[in-house]
């Protein structure tokens, strides 16, 4: 079994980031950031922590307005920095604890958040700057990081009851974890009071801010029960992204020691650091396993049925270049660069022997074998003109004659549009 150690909740403002690239750790308008994060930095260090589960909220960078999800968890080994706006910020990638974020995934899903799942993005400065502030001169923090982004900025939004209750299942997911020497800290950013738009820009109340803090700690139901346009008039509209900071309470138990606490109002954000030790007591193994039992009730004996290959998240993970490349035909220059100049493209996405020989022969049951998405390969049958029941039959070992006799009607179809459309259905 996992262990929670504690929480911490850390501002994320540019400012931060900003901060530690320009190197003003000596001038005294930016020292107090350094000085509150190096308490944090330490606390980590002493604690002996393996794994920071971020919670943060991306500016629309990763995460535009076309899919904007209320809770996508970030199941990737490796995290890169993302571009902003004129280039990313000179820090190494983070490392992903990938087998941590699947088991998540599958608790939260469990327990019925309807939650999304990424991974190939980068992250911004919702979560790489407090992260970056975990490493000093000698470099970067060497553990990992699971990243949980909470869609804050599009209305409508999760609300606080809604973060705190996930905020309850996060604590069962990691303590359920089947590595008993794992240790974790939950780590809420954002906030503290701003608001960075209209006519209220530069709004703060540090006395809410005080008061936010002090009930995090003591009375966190009292917050959960505030409704998301009190957060708005009390701390800015963005401001009110301090919900995110109910997960990181609601994984803790009741009882908490507050270790450190710093606030900072220098511009536009009050910037604060906390730092909560988890003084619960250890969960009961019974309650443990009857929790594993509920995660995987669902799909408890698929695994059994022949000749089904279940896309996992773990699949996901390992075939994710070769299903983004084969996803990308849908793109017409990527599409044409596959007809006429397949080595070349195959080249620049960085695919392996196996995977060409994969594609090139098409060996479709092969790649499903391997963790290709049949979805991917539908497209890619589309665009080398090859109908849907081709591939199945293939899957299958048996010619396509073979296969439509099995069928009610021998029909050919295929999602191609355009002359393939019009080829397939003249055969």
């Amino acid at each position: 079994m996992a262990k929670i150690i504690g929480g911490i909740g850390a501002s994320h403002s540019p400012t931060i980031g900003f901060a530690k690239d320009t190197g003003k750790q000596n001038d005294p308008a930016w020292a107090p950031i350094f000085e509150s994060f190096a308490k944090v930095r330490d606390w980590v260090r002493a604690k002996e922590i393996d794994v920071l589960f971020m919670i943060y909220n991306d500016h629309i960078t990763s995460f535009f307005f076309d899919h904007y999800s209320a809770f996508a968890l970030g199941v990737d080994d490796v995290w890169r920095p993302a571009d902003e706006g004129d280039g990313p910020r000179p820090v190494p990638p983070a490392k992903g604890h990938a087998a941590l974020a699947r088991h998540v995934a599958a608790a939260l899903v469990a327990d019925e958040f309807d939650m999304s799942f990424f991974q190939g993005k980068p992250l911004d400065h919702g979560c790489l700057s407090p992260l970056s502030m975990m490493g000093d001169e000698a470099g970067p923090w060497g553990g990992s990081i699971v990243p949980l982004q909470v869609g804050v900025l599009q209305l409508p939004i999760p609300n606080a009851k809604r973060c705190w209750k996930l905020g309850r299942s996060l604590r069962k997911a990691i303590q359920s974890f089947p590595d008993e020497n794992l240790r974790v800290a939950i780590v809420a950013t954002g906030g503290l009071s701003h608001q960075v738009h209209g006519e209220r820009a530069g709004f703060l109340n540090e006395a809410w801010d005080q008061e936010f803090l002090d009930l995090l700690e003591t009375a966190p139901e009292k917050l959960v029960e505030k409704r998301l346009a009190d957060y708005a008039v009390l701390g800015g509209m963005e401001g009110a992204e301090v919900i995110m900071w109910l997960i990181m309470r609601g994984a803790l138990s009741g009882t908490v020691r507050k270790v450190h606490l710093h606030t900072y109002a220098p511009s536009v954000t009050n910037i604060a650091t906390v730092v909560f030790e988890d003084l619960g007591d250890a969960p009961d193994p019974e309650e443990i396993a009857a929790y594993r039992a509920h995660m995987g009730y669902e799909l408890a004996g698929a695994e059994t049925l022949a000749g089904t290959y279940p896309f996992t998240l773990d699949r996901s993970l390992k075939n994710f270049r070769i299903n983004d490349f084969l996803h990308r035909l849908i793109e017409p220059a990527h599409r044409a660069r596959f007809r006429d100049d397949f080595a070349g493209l195959a080249d620049a996405y960085g695919l392996d022997a196996e995977e060409r020989a994969l594609i090139t022969g098409r060996d479709w049951i092969g790649m499903i074998r391997r963790g290709v998405s049949f979805f991917v390969l539908e497209k890619m049958a589309a665009v080398i003109g090859v109908s849907n029941p081709e591939v199945y039959a293939s899957m299958r070992g048996e010619t396509i004659e073979q296969f439509l006799a099995t069928r009610k009607v021998p029909i050919r179809y295929s999602v191609a549009a355009g002359k393939n459309a019009e080829e397939i259905a003249a055969n």
